[in-house]
This record gives C-alpha cells, structure tokens and sequence, in this order.
C-alpha cells in the first residue's frame, strides 16, 4: 500500500507559531524525509466558510497568506501538492454519502465540535455546514486515500471520528477506504501550545498569536508582553514554571546551542528553570532570550516569506497545479464509492438496464 499524507489548515488569517510547532514543522520533516509516495496538503476555504458565509471575502484574501506561509516554512511544491478544498467537486458528494453513516448524537459528542461551539459562541444557532464539519474533513482524507494525517493534539477527536466512518463504510460496502493514522509532533511541548497570554489555546480569534509573518519589532512586543508567574512580583521572589508561556516556548524552540550563542552563564534549559525556581533570576531576562531563540528560529522563515511575496503569480501556479493533481485523486476514489455502493448508474458492471 503506498503511504500518502493529507493535512491542511483554514484560511481564516495568517498562520501562527502554534500552527508550525503542531503540524507544520512535522510536515516538512515528513515531506524530506522520502518515505511518502503522496502528499496532500489542503487549503480548506470551505471549511472556513462553515463560520465564516458572512464574510467569504476574508476567506479568498487568506488563501494567498495560507499558501505564503506554506511556501516559507519549507513546504516543496514539487514534493507536495498544496490545493484549495473548494475547487475539489468530489469532497462534496463524498460528503453527502458519509453523513448517512453518521448519527447527529455522534457528532454532537465530538469534543472538537464541543468546544468550538463554546468558543464562537454558536449556542442554538450551530450553522449545519460547521456542525458536520467532521464528516466534511472524514471525506477530505478519504477521497486522498491517505494513510497519515500530521495535525495537532486537538484534531485527535476528529481523527477517531473519520476512522469510525471509514469501518462503517467498509462494513456496509466493502473494503474501499483507507483508516488514517495520525501524526502528531514528537515534541510533547508542541503538542499544545499556549497563547501569549497563557490561555490554553493560541487561537486567531483572542488576539493571543505570534504569526510566523509578524516583523521582529512585532515579535519582540509581542514576547516581552507574554504571560509568566502572577505571584513574580521581585526578581529575587522564587518562580513558577508550570503554566509559565514563557518557559513553555523556551520547551518547544530552545536548545543547547541557543542557550551557548545567546545565554551562556547556563548549560541547558534545565539549569535556568532551576534558578527561575529558587530565585534570583528576573522575568526580562528570560524573555529577552526567549526573543532570541524566536528570531533565530523564525527570522529565515519571515524572510523567506518576503521572498514569494514578490512571486505571486507563481503562487497561483502553483496552487492550480496541486489542485489540477488533487482532483484526480478524488475522482478515482469517488468512483470506488460508488462502485461499492452500486450507484455508479451510467459506466461498469452496474450500469442501468
């Protein structure tokens, strides 16, 4: 069986630094790393669409910054076929057999599903389109066949949902679909991580980000204004490293050689948590370097960014042509639903009399 990856994000705004510790940086790694025959990565404009109808024009001017940032971070287009979801007519209809296959007390006990809903503050006024939004995103990573899905930790639920659906399927068909495994990162302190004012969550819509398109004026702002210990009053007053953002960054980027090149006076991260701890170590201090870590991290990436600013209509391009391939696929998938559920009416075997 070939080993194939379908991920993608909402073009609902710039990409953000939680977005590259949970599944982009683990995306590219995969996509160097030559043990995938495809790879799929969607731009899923319909999916924002599920709560953004109002405003569809949001969605379009997003697509580019998505696709920038995608480019920037180190994603090949001549290894990855980066598409946009709308444009791709099969995920629709695969869409419309799946939720036959599906009960609405089933969705409605996602935990994904639970918790957006609570945070855009649907209530009793959940749009149908964003409420089966996990049967839309079972048939993005069917109709690709795909094999493994790097997301992050909190698209586990959806995951487990689109692999209920494919054994549903299969048990009801015939062994057509693929079950997906998902990929999360190794890095346990990517897997989740926390706003720059220490909400749970780095979430566009609270204004907690730090975008991977944001200057370094904005990055050094934004980080010197992070959320550390409440109770750190004084410099020589003994810190909390649990629940600190600032530490949790330094978990997810820093290593030795930062810690060589910009902080010298410690060894490892360990050693600074250390004397955090005890005291005698200011909040300034650690967040300057943390600065450090991010700029060196992030700088190359800004810059390349800036560099297919100036290439847009390659861009396009290039979208066209991963869309063009991602088609393709779908349709030879959608033609083995059909097969399998007799209602390919017109061609084949099961062709009306």
């Amino acid at each position: 069986m070939k080993k194939i990856i379908l991920t993608g994000d909402r073009p609902t705004g710039k990409l953000h630094v939680g977005h590259y510790v949970g599944s982009l940086a683990e995306r590219v790694r995969l996509q160097d790393s030559g043990e995938f025959d495809e790879i799929y990565i969607m731009i899923a404009d319909a999916q924002a669409l599920t709560d953004n109808a109002d405003n569809p024009e949001k969605v379009r001017q997003n697509i580019i910054n998505v696709a920038l940032d995608y480019l920037a971070v180190g994603i090949d287009p001549n290894k990855a076929n980066i598409f946009i979801q709308s444009m791709i007519p099969q995920l629709p209809e695969l869409t419309c057999y799946y939720m036959n296959l599906v009960t609405v007390a089933r969705v409605q006990r996602n935990p994904t599903v639970k918790a957006e809903i609570q945070q855009k503050n649907f209530e009793q006024s959940v749009p149908v389109g964003f409420f089966c939004y996990p049967i839309s995103q079972a048939s993005d990573i069917t109709a690709f066949q795909a094999t493994h899905v790097p997301v992050g930790e909190d698209q586990k639920p959806m995951l487990e949902q689109c692999n209920e659906i494919v054994r549903k399927f299969n048990a009801t068909y015939g062994e057509v679909l693929v079950e997906p495994e998902i990929v999360l990162s190794s890095n346990k302190a990517c897997l989740r991580l926390p706003g720059t004012d220490g909400k749970a969550k780095m979430s566009k819509s609270i204004g907690n980000c730090i975008y991977l398109a944001d200057d370094a004026k904005t990055l050094k702002t934004k980080i010197m204004s992070m959320y550390t210990d409440p109770n750190h009053i004084r410099i020589e007053d003994p810190g909390q490293v649990e629940g600190n953002s600032v530490f949790t960054y330094l978990d997810a980027f820093s290593t030795p050689e930062h810690f060589a090149e910009f902080l010298p006076e410690y060894q490892c991260l360990d050693e600074l948590k250390e004397h955090y701890t005890r005291g005698g170590l200011g909040d300034v201090k650690i967040k300057k370097f943390l600065n450090k870590v991010m700029e060196a991290k992030f700088g190359p990436i800004r810059e390349r960014r800036r560099e297919w600013e100036q290439r847009i209509p390659e861009v396009y391009d290039i979208l066209k042509a991963g869309t063009a391939v991602a088609e393709k696929k779908a349709a030879e998938t959608l033609n083995k639903v059909k097969d399998a559920m007799k209602i390919n009416y017109f061609s084949g075997d099961d062709r009306l009399a």
